[in-house]
């Protein structure tokens, strides 16, 4: 199933430490302005209290991908966690809700990257394009493109992990970054995967996306159970975003208190 020799080495992506530590944060921006809280963000998922797992989990989203959004900080955010899915911490809980996906931090951190990679895929550039904003002209979009490959490689180790919610959050966040076409032999690969996991899952969410996935690949999508009430669950029903917290190096370029890792 595996094809790893062909995927760029995890110890390709830069260690957590130097990206936080050697980031010039003041410089980039995310919804709120300069990402000079991302370090206290990204240091904080790693944190022993499950609540300020789950603050730093939705200031990820709220703050340094707000809306599906692909800011400056947004890049190295990602770089950071990708490097850091394989430490142990990440398989901690986090508060859910009843919109929540279920598992561990780490099945969170692969749906964020699926996020991230969701907001650069060709059918997006393609809308973009149509609209005469093509992802070309985004600097942070050309960024994260480029860095598909080591996010693949990230996220595909996971893909026949022991636990089901990080399996199928690992498959998911591979489909979009297959788009690129460095990885597009690895479709081969994922097709049944994406048909045998996600399209068994009991969230319909990944059911619909396997469907999706396969159609968009020219392979069958039968016998797969798509959403019978599309209206049962909206998707804009999301927590409430969380508000920037203050940064103690926001005066600083980089981030120089002890880190986690």
């Amino acid at each position: 199933m595996r094809d790893d020799h062909k995927l760029p080495a995890a110890a390709d992506l830069p260690d957590p430490r130097s990206t936080l530590t050697r980031t010039n944060w003041n410089a980039l921006h995310h919804a709120y302005g300069p990402a000079t809280d991302a370090p206290e963000i990204l240091v904080a998922l790693l944190d022993a209290d499950q609540g300020v797992r789950t603050r730093a989990l939705d200031n990820l989203y709220g703050i340094l991908h707000h809306q599906g959004t692909i800011y400056e900080a947004t890049v190295p955010t990602a770089q950071c966690v990708a490097a850091i899915l394989p430490d142990p911490r990440t398989a901690l809980s986090v508060d859910k809700t009843h919109r929540s996906f279920p598992g561990c931090m780490r099945a969170d951190l692969l749906a964020w990257l699926g996020s991230v990679a969701d907001a650069v895929t060709d059918a997006v550039d393609e809308v973009g394009q149509r609209l005469g904003f093509p992802l070309a002209d985004h600097p942070p979009a050309v960024a994260t493109r480029e860095m598909r490959p080591l996010l693949f490689s990230a996220a595909f180790p996971y893909v026949d992990d022991t636990d089901r919610a990080v399996r199928e959050a690992a498959i998911a966040a591979c489909i979009p970054l297959v788009d690129d076409v460095r990885l597009l032999h690895h479709r081969a690969a994922l097709v049944p995967l994406v048909r045998q996991v996600l399209g068994a899952s009991e969230l319909w969410q990944h059911r619909e996306r396997a469907i999706d996935a396969l159609d968009a690949w020219g392979e069958s999508s039968a016998g797969i159970e798509g959403q019978q009430n599309p209206f049962l669950f909206c998707d804009t029903d999301l927590s409430p975003d969380s508000t920037p917290w203050r940064s103690a190096a926001s005066d600083a370029e980089g981030w120089a208190e002890e880190l986690p890792f």
